[in-house]
């Protein structure tokens, strides 16, 4: 994949779908800086990659901390070729039910800090001839009642996405995005156990209940998004400038 010895800086590392896109890139000989906001988190992660592992405990909504995270990988490997904006969980439920600190919290994270990071990786970038892969979600495409602060955040990073990509065309950069569907992740996880519960099933059968209202065979795995991260990444996916990759089994049906 040509990726051997490259510098990696994965955002939200510390488990599920940044912890499989650590430990796969780690996996093709990149050098990966991971961070979140939990640096016992990050040290097991770390301890799982066969490559050089550098971690850097951050939060991400703080204004100056993707400049602080990006300054510390070029200090440590004196470079950056690849920027995964992961980071970034949002609040289910009811629109009415949602507060404005909720609204704000989704964009500081996961919007505000793709940007932020963006902005401050981009020098490194131009100079590496590097790339952005943004983690995105489906729900940027598909609107859901109990989705409305991910789905408007997903939408909006997806347009970042189309954006930077334009940009990128002279500046050298690539940037892509990914939709994970439905992936075994700790959230998926309590969604599965909260329906095993109201319906008085095992979970095993709770998820197949799940997964078969969501008209998909199965669940995804974190590996399976990390793969194609590490497609993008590489120079097979030279021709890739703002792509946007549905990882979902299907759950998306619209074009």
């Amino acid at each position: 994949m040509d990726l051997d010895s490259k510098v990696a800086v994965i955002t939200g590392a510390s488990r599920g779908i940044g912890r499989a896109i650590a430990e796969a890139l780690s996996g093709q000989g990149m050098r990966v800086v991971l961070a979140a906001r939990s640096s016992d988190l990050l040290e097991q992660v770390a301890r799982t990659c066969v490559s050089e592992v550098a971690t850097f405990p951050v939060d991400l909504r703080e204004q100056d901390a993707p400049q602080r995270l990006i300054d510390f990988a070029v200090q440590r490997f004196g470079r950056v070729d690849l920027l995964v904006n992961n980071a970034g969980a949002t609040k289910r439920g009811d629109f009415f039910e949602l507060t404005e600190d909720d609204w704000h919290d989704g964009f500081a994270l996961k919007f505000y800090g793709a940007v932020r990071c963006t902005r401050a990786a981009w020098p490194a970038l131009m100079k590496s001839g590097g790339s952005i892969v943004n983690i995105v979600g489906i729900g940027g495409r598909t609107g859901s009642a109990e989705f409305a602060i991910g789905g408007a955040v997903n939408a909006a990073v997806l347009n970042f996405t189309k954006v930077m990509a334009d940009r990128g065309v002279s500046d050298g950069v690539r940037v892509n995005a990914i939709n994970p569907g439905p992936i075994r992740t700790d959230r998926l996880t309590v969604r599965i156990k909260r329906l095993a519960e109201e319906q008085g099933i095992p979970e095993e059968q709770a998820a197949g209940v799940m997964a078969e209202q969501m008209r998909v065979s199965r669940f995804g795995e974190p590996r399976e998004v990390a793969d194609v991260v590490v497609f993008l990444a590489s120079s097979g996916a030279s021709y890739c400038q703002g792509a946007v990759l549905d990882v979902d089994g299907g759950l998306t049906r619209t074009l």
